[in-house]
């Protein structure tokens, strides 16, 4: 390592990928011998890979400790991880030297030191070091927090080993896991952890009285003795060393509520509902409007653990049992509020309540005028910050005394859009959508430099786009400029982030831009939880299953009330044919929210697909609500709504009459505002064998789909539904020529998810149109892949658009193989 930082002005970043190194026992060495010594490790840290491929490329920073040093890396988790590695096995040609590791993820900032010298700074450092100082020679210890991301790489799965928490200096306690191979690292438990055992069990017996915090600060002594008479006898129960459990399989909140029985972090909050005061109900709005931009300030501070909205929408403002609610969010403290507005005026009261004891740890009133509410949310967040202990970055810092907007209309208006936006995203109704724009755009005309409000308008945009209605192509270029627009504005907005990411996830289905933009909003906001349930929306179309599942439950734990989470890993695992898991994920889902759409299907199809049983998919569609409902449209061939899967349970149940029945003109107006399910009596008509009875019917709805298509070349939607218009009037050629652009346009290879969905739908118009051969060839390759969601042996059996080929010997052939899928 370079005695001397080596730094250039242009070196700022916020997230580095630590490796913290140090001799063990330096201080006892002769001074030639120190010398010696660390110009040695210097020689074996420069002659690493990671260490010459991050400086080549200018993504690495060297900073001196006197015994040691750190490198921060600028690349990813894995390089420090890498290069670790690299270091132990050279110093397997010097046992004089004895070195110990730590690694840890987080931010880094520059600053300057007294020496008026360029430096690095930031917790990313001090936890790093911190992590190290709890090894011995040998050890190379990883943040929890490091691992977790390790996870995602199945390649380092076995070689994890939890150790638990370690205290450090200053009573600071870091939960490390132990990197080693069978070659590499040190196996054995650290010598701190080993004395926490001993004194553990020397505490077994000793008796363990509870203490309660006032307000006050009252026995405060005898609250720590507490806390770490308990932190020692926890030792007892758990070995030295854990295993890492599997994250897709054990550790999945689709198995249940589990926040309830895992130790709780200190530093960790909800948010709950601030109760509106004021005489209008209509200000309701405001107070949601304050909770939120509290919420989201404190959601950028990556040593508080902050709990999304959506999970504490579903408490009351003031709760009664204030216990359940920390066991449920996985929180050890609440934020509850009141806000009146009059005029010009406004009052809130706010406390800060330890949950798990119903214990004030502060309060405050504000009496202020309307213009200084951003002031009001700024002080708030930060007192709340204070007395959590939270450590902020400088960012963090900006974050919280940061206003959005210095025009208190502009800002009254934007909550009005906000209020609108959730009732879109509930409702999935057009003019929900439409309203919340309309408020944005009057929030923007106000203030033109207001980045926030520009950001949410192209985020309602993507949303209409991709639930209601597509864009045409310049108009989704006209909302990528909007949202890029917000972020010349505000560069470090995470909301702009956000907005661009759907842009190019929704929009354009460039995925790799999409993730470098939902990254880059959970480096800003460490506590987004639609920041890191969209990577794994996004690392699902790429393949990534385990990468996927990985980040639904991270975000779970961030949002553990939100349904969507589970119901989402449900239909990974029917993806990947694990019916078991995906009826057991969408059972959660459904025990949070028994109208989450997602769990009803996968729920339906996990019965369907795993083991074809027709009279208990009945019944589990005996259970949904009754109601025809449209949830809105995807992309690709299914008709995805409770009236689809309603009409398609009869389909396979061969009931042709009660299928057609469900899709009668008018029993529900809203496919035909969205295009969703257009062909759909056209194409039960085709299955039934009878095409010729709606011919006239096809006609029309193929005139509507071809008028769209002109409009629309790549929609997938209209280019499938087409498909069966024209098998229906009996254009086969046609039929076939639009799947199979359906097809090129989104192959596997492109989108693991939504492509196998639409390969699905060629193989069943080639099983019509006469192409046997070439839609088993199909279906072969489907068993072969994660593509459980469409296609399974089960199904296979009993679904009727397969009846075409159900007597080739091909086909009969193809029920009699094994199922196969490799993740």
């Amino acid at each position: 390592m370079n005695p001397t930082p080596s730094l250039s002005s242009e070196v700022k970043f916020e997230i580095g990928h630590v490796l913290f190194i140090d001799i063990v026992g330096y201080s006892k060495l002769l001074i030639t011998e120190q010398s010696e010594r660390l110009e040695t490790l210097k020689k074996i840290v420069r002659g690493t890979e990671q260490f010459r491929i991050a400086e080549a490329e200018g993504k690495l920073v060297r900073l001196p400790t006197g015994d040691g040093g750190a490198l921060v890396f600028r690349m990813s988790p894995e390089a420090p991880v890498l290069c670790a590695l690299e270091i132990s096995k050279a110093l397997k040609n010097h046992p004089e030297l004895h070195v110990r590791m730590g690694i840890h993820s987080g931010p880094v900032n520059e600053v300057t030191d007294l020496n008026e010298q360029a430096n690095i700074a930031g917790a990313g450092i001090n936890i790093a070091q911190r992590v190290m100082d709890c090894g011995d020679a040998g050890h190379i210890l990883l943040s929890r927090h490091v691992a977790e991301d390790l996870e995602h790489y199945p390649r380092w799965r076995s070689d994890l080993h939890e150790l638990g928490e370690c205290e450090v200096k200053h009573g600071v306690r870091v939960s490390v896991v132990n990197l080693y191979t069978a070659e590499l690292g040190n196996p054995q438990v650290p010598e701190k952890l080993r004395n926490a055992q001993q004194l553990a069990a020397q505490a077994q017996t000793a008796p363990i009285t509870r203490a309660k915090r006032s307000f006050v600060g009252l026995g405060i002594f005898a609250a720590s003795f507490l806390l770490i008479s308990l932190a020692i006898a926890a030792l007892i129960f758990v070995p030295a060393i854990l295993r890492l459990r599997n994250k897709t399989t054990n550790d999945n909140p689709a198995s249940g509520n589990e926040t309830a029985t895992k130790a709780i972090p200190e530093k960790s909050i909800a948010v709950l509902p601030f109760e509106s005061l004021s005489e209008d109900k209509a200000n309701a709005y405001f107070a949601e409007g304050i909770q939120d931009e509290i919420l989201t300030k404190l959601a950028s501070i990556a040593d508080l653990k902050v709990i999304s909205r959506t999970s504490t929408a579903k408490y009351q403002s003031k709760p009664e049992d204030l216990k359940t609610v920390s066991q449920q969010l996985g929180v050890a403290n609440v934020v509850e509020g009141t806000v009146q507005r009059a005029a010009d005026k406004v009052r809130v009261n706010v406390q800060l309540i330890d949950a798990r004891g119903d214990t004030h740890l502060w309060a405050k009133s504000y009496d202020r005028e309307i213009k200084d509410v951003f002031a009001v949310e700024s002080e708030i967040s930060q007192e709340i910050a204070d007395t959590l202990q939270a450590k902020l970055s400088p960012h963090e810092a900006n974050v919280l005394a940061s206003v959005p907007t210095q025009d208190p209309e502009a800002y009254d208006l934007f909550l009005r859009g906000e209020s609108e936006q959730r009732e879109a995203a509930s409702s999935r109704k057009p003019e929900a959508f439409d309203r919340a724009a309309d408020w944005y755009r009057q929030a923007i005309e106000r203030d033109p430099n207001f980045s926030l409000a520009i950001a949410r308008l192209a985020y309602i945009q993507m949303w209409r786009h991709w639930w209601i209605h597509s864009l045409a192509e310049k108009d989704l270029a006209e909302v990528k400029e909007t949202a890029e627009h917000a972020l010349r504005l505000a560069p470090n907005l995470a909301e702009g982030h956000i907005a661009l990411g759907f842009v190019f996830y929704w929009g354009y289905r460039q995925y790799d831009e999409a993730l470098g933009e939902f990254r880059r909003a959970l480096e800003l906001q460490p506590n987004d939880a639609r920041a890191l349930s969209s990577l794994g929306y996004v690392h699902r179309r790429q393949g990534e299953w385990e990468r996927c599942l990985s980040e639904f439950q991270r975000a779970g734990q961030l949002d553990p009330r939100e349904a969507v989470i589970p119901a989402s890993i449900g239909t990974t695992y029917l993806q990947l044919r694990k019916w078991k898991e995906a009826e057991r994920a969408a059972r959660h889902a459904l025990t949070l929210d028994t109208r989450e759409f997602g769990g009803m299907t996968t729920l339906l199809n996990s019965c369907l697909n795993g083991t074809g049983d027709i009279k208990e998919a009945r019944r589990i569609m005996s259970t949904f609500p009754t109601e025809n409902r449209i949830i809105g449209r995807v992309w690709g061939a299914a008709v995805v709504d409770l009236i689809g899967q309603r009409a398609y349970l009869s389909i396979i149940e061969r009931d042709f009459p009660t299928a057609l029945k469900i899709w009668e003109p008018g029993a529900n107006d809203g496919a035909a505002k969205n295009e969703v399910g257009i062909a759909a009596r056209p194409t039960i008509h085709v299955l039934a064998g009878d095409s010729s009875a709606s011919r006239a019917e096809s006609e029309q709805v193929g005139g509507v789909l071809e008028a769209a298509l002109r409009e629309r070349p790549n929609d997938l939607s209209i280019l499938t539904q087409l498909s069966w218009i024209y098998l229906a009037l009996g254009r086969n050629a046609e039929a076939l020529s639009a799947a199979r652009q359906a097809a090129n346009i989104l192959p596997i290879e492109k989108d693991a998810l939504l492509g196998a969905g639409v390969l699905t739908n060629l193989a069943e118009v080639e099983a019509h149109a006469g192409e046997t051969e070439e839609a088993i060839k199909i279906l072969h390759r489907l068993l072969s892949i994660p593509a459980g969601l469409e296609v399974s042996i089960a199904r296979l059996k009993i679904d009727p658009v397969w009846d075409p080929i159900r007597n080739d010997r091909g086909f009969q052939q193809l029920l009699t193989s094994q199922e196969h899928v490799g993740p």
